[in-house]
């Protein structure tokens, strides 16, 4: 499993097979903007070209001191981390309230390289001593509903609120994105020389991919664990649902994650195309079957609602009668068929958030983050509960188990000790002593041939 990836935004170029990331470089990019800032607000305030040609000179001494920086001194992994995303604009507003103060904590930051990038990554950062597990939405939806431009406005709108989250990427095959993961499948796993070396098409590239990635899944839950400054965990899933939903490394990582932190499921609807009611029951019975089978708080996020509201997706899954009629203009045996499951779907809609959502706009952010915190609450007040309860019930019968083999074993052993007992009355000479003298140090032979072989020393197991 490769290392970590926490890439800046600040002038860093990502290359595909990039697999480590240099701290020295990027702290070249962050000390270059620090310095650019400061002669930019030296220049504007008269000193014209002259203080331009001294601020590039200094930027160069500046990139040069910082590239003499021994491994010793480089910036920090805590500062590195979960500050790390926080996005140009935070940083440019950090640095610009910083390049005021008459260019003494510009060139402050040029002759500490620690201290300057200790303040820079600061401004992003919550206090380290919150021991406030973070909450993890998983990300699910079907193809084009625009998940990935979801989790970009998630991560813009975090970013505002000065809480930058912790983003991880599973999609193999997805060759753009507009933000940057922490850590990214892609870094792991080659999704082409999967296909090529297995002789799979695009699904089951993107299948045995995951698989692959889950195998080392428990790395990525304590890099999650280390992260004790981050409020969400943003992971998006692949576009195929049905690969992630219903295989193996979808279970592995929901249940890792739900074992571990506060976990949500939210599903993506495509509020456009949920005009119709049977495309919109189609979505609504994908819902439920994600809700039974993973057992987490879901909130339902109809997504584009600035090309088509979502208020009439609201209104049918609160009034049957009001779906009812939007049925009726359809006569088909689809029509029929979506009529009766809503009547059954009712109980399932009383108690599942849904809000509307525009990635492009960022309409709806607000309420989208207070259902989280009510997912959240409800996570921790029925689903946790039973995980403890789960884990005591296992630890019981494990025990039970344990006292029972304890239990034969003495059984066998006296049942043993019984039958070389009455071999001894039968014989009654020195032989049968002998004899039974080697058949006890056989058995103790065999006991510990068998501790060595992980068959016994069941204090151990």
């Amino acid at each position: 499993f490769t290392s970590e990836k926490e890439s800046f935004r600040s002038g860093e170029a990502r290359h595909p097979s990039t697999h480590t990331y240099d701290l020295a470089a990027t702290h070249t990019s962050r000390v270059l903007l620090r310095q650019s800032l400061h002669f930019y607000a030296v220049g504007t305030m008269g000193d014209g070209a002259g203080s331009a040609a001294e601020g590039v000179a200094t930027t160069k001494d500046a990139a040069a001191e910082v590239h003499a920086v021994s491994p010793s001194e480089k910036p920090q992994e805590a500062c590195v981390a979960s500050g790390d995303n926080a996005g140009a604009s935070g940083r440019v507003e950090a640095e610009s309230a910083r390049a005021g103060d008459a260019g003494a904590s510009s060139n402050d930051g040029a002759e500490n390289p620690k201290t300057g990038a200790s303040e820079a990554c600061g401004a992003g950062q919550t206090s380290s001593g919150d021991k406030k597990r973070p909450t993890v939405l998983i990300v699910i939806g079907m193809a084009g509903t625009g998940k990935t431009s979801l989790m970009q406005r998630l991560n813009a709108h975090l970013h505002e609120q000065g809480t930058p989250p912790y983003i991880i990427n599973l999609d193999p095959a997805v060759t753009y994105m507009p933000y940057g993961p922490n850590i990214d499948i892609r870094d792991t796993v080659d999704y082409k020389n999967v296909m090529k070396q297995y002789k799979l098409g695009p699904n089951g590239g993107i299948l045995t991919a995951c698989n692959l990635f889950a195998t080392r899944f428990d790395q990525v839950i304590k890099l999650c664990e280390s992260k004790t400054d981050v409020e969400y965990i943003l992971v998006d899933t692949p576009g195929q649902i049905e690969i992630f939903t219903w295989s193996a490394s979808g279970a592995i990582v929901t249940e890792a994650f739900a074992s571990t932190f506060p976990t949500s499921v939210v599903y993506v609807c495509d509020t456009p195309r949920c005009i119709r009611p049977n495309v919109f029951m189609s979505n609504m019975l994908q819902a439920v079957s994600i809700l039974y089978k993973c057992k987490l708080p879901m909130l339902l996020a109809f997504n584009k609602v600035d090309v088509a509201r979502h208020e009439y997706a609201m209104e049918w899954m609160a009034d049957f009668e009001a779906f009812s009629a939007a049925v009726d203009a359809e006569s088909s045996y689809s029509s029929s068929l979506s009529r009766s499951i809503c009547l059954v779907l009712d109980e399932f809609y009383q108690n599942l958030r849904a809000v509307g959502v525009s990635a492009v706009t960022g309409e709806g952010m607000a309420m989208f983050f207070e259902a989280a915190q009510s997912c959240r609450r409800e996570y921790l007040e029925a689903y946790e509960p039973e995980l403890i309860a789960r884990r005591a019930q296992r630890a019981k019968e494990e025990e039970e188990r344990k006292q029972a083999e304890m239990g034969k074993f003495a059984k066998d052993a006296a049942e043993d000790k019984s039958k070389w007992k009455t071999k001894l009355d039968m014989y009654g000479d020195d032989e049968g002593e002998e004899d039974v003298e080697d058949a006890e140090e056989d058995t103790t032979e065999d006991d510990s041939d068998e501790e060595e072989d992980g068959y016994g020393g069941y204090e151990e197991l």
